[in-house]
């Protein structure tokens, strides 16, 4: 556990004590080591920062805000490789200085692309973020792990030319940039994909050829390696995935051009690598997310109504959706402070976010957020980091 040790007050008088004997007298190497030593050695070699222990220093870089995160990557390679890693993380959550941020994927008016942008606690839109690399795609997955967002794979068209894609992107949300990552086994669009104890699980969909898929595989961001593991009992597409006490659970979409077999549930164990089955699922989902322990959906055939799963049992509860805007409205679901929001997929002038807050009192469970996109919203995801 992290802990400091002394009052607030304490703590403030020796930072500022620290400060001023660095700026009076900055640390200093022996000669001998800056003119032999390559600088990525030096920089190994540096204090993360001179004069403090390295828990303490660690600390210090963690309470920072985390838009400034980007600038303070350039100060050395030491900075820029903690600010990278999973320990920023797991600091930040011990400090209690997790930033809850809202990603919204838009589309760009006039134009065939879109973007992503941040959607703060304050409702303001702030700068998009850096073009993701590669082309515009859709039936392409979204993945966040840590404090980073993963886009993998899709469908694209190049100049007439239309493709399934095997490309995997990760966007860092703390030093803001995108990476390309190592590329799928099987190209492919339309398919399941959730995190399972760390590493991405991806099912299904369709293949370069049209063809159905039943191949899985999984990706370790450890290794930056995409592994083939045991496959559907049945080919699948148009379906999604989500996570529940450490297991994969794939539904919705189709099994075969009718949608009687999307009702099954593919439930895959990491421990004995074995597939199951569970037979009350939900057909063909539009919006689906994971809040607490539950999972949210909403059908093609009723927007106008939450399906609420819960895999302790099984069991499906049906939640009107008030009425706002025009009865035709889709959704595309977000989660913000442990709530649901309700984005609309069209625009429309006058909308108001809607939000569901499952503690709420029975009767007050349905308001407004000031939270809204530039646009209408293709894809939404929430990163804490």
């Amino acid at each position: 556990m992290l802990a400091f040790v002394g009052s607030q007050e304490q703590f403030s008088q020796s930072q500022t004590c620290l400060r001023a004997r660095m700026l009076l007298k900055p640390p200093t190497r022996p000669k001998l080591y800056s003119g032999l030593m390559p600088q990525e050695e030096r920089d190994s070699y540096c204090d993360l920062i001179p004069g403090l222990p390295e828990d303490l220093a660690k600390i210090c870089l963690a309470l920072v805000p985390r838009s400034h995160f980007p600038v303070m990557g350039a100060v050395s390679k030491r900075w820029m490789s903690f600010l990278e890693s999973k320990e920023l993380i797991a600091v930040r959550k011990e400090v209690g200085k997790l930033e809850e941020w809202v990603y919204v994927l838009t589309p760009e008016a006039g134009t065939k692309g879109s973007h992503w942008e941040i959607l703060e606690c304050s409702g303001q839109t702030q700068s998009p973020l850096p073009r993701m690399p590669g082309l515009t795609k859709a039936g392409f997955g979204v993945v966040v792990i840590g404090g980073k967002l993963f886009v993998i794979a899709g469908y694209a068209a190049d100049h007439g030319k239309e493709y399934v894609s095997d490309e995997v992107y990760q966007y860092d949300s703390c030093l803001n940039r995108w990476t390309l990552l190592a590329k799928m086994n099987v190209a492919r669009c339309d398919f399941a994909c959730a995190e399972v104890n760390g590493v991405i699980y991806v099912a299904g969909g369709f293949g370069p050829n049209g063809d159905n898929l039943s191949s899985v595989e999984v990706y370790d961001p450890e290794q930056n390696r995409w592994t083939l593991i045991e496959s559907l009992r049945r080919p699948r597409w148009g379906c999604f995935g989500c996570s529940f006490e450490g297991k994969l659970f794939v539904m919705g979409g189709r099994s075969s051009f009718t949608i009687g077999n999307s009702r099954f549930v593919d439930v895959y164990n990491p421990i004995n690598h074995a597939w199951g089955e569970v037979k009350n699922g939900c057909v063909m989902v539009t919006a689906h997310a994971v809040l607490g322990e539950k999972l949210f959906c909403i059908e093609w055939k009723n927007q106008r109504s939450l399906a609420i799963f819960n895999p302790a049992d099984n069991s499906w509860q049906k939640i009107p959706v008030p009425l706002t805007g025009s009865s035709r409205t889709r959704f595309s679901l977000g989660i913000h402070d442990d709530k649901l929001l309700l984005f609309p997929l069209e625009e429309e002038p006058g909308y108001q976010t809607l939000m569901y807050d499952p503690a709420a009192p029975t009767g007050s469970e349905w308001c407004t957020s000031k939270l809204k996109p530039s646009g209408s919203c293709l894809c939404s995801v929430t990163i804490k980091a």
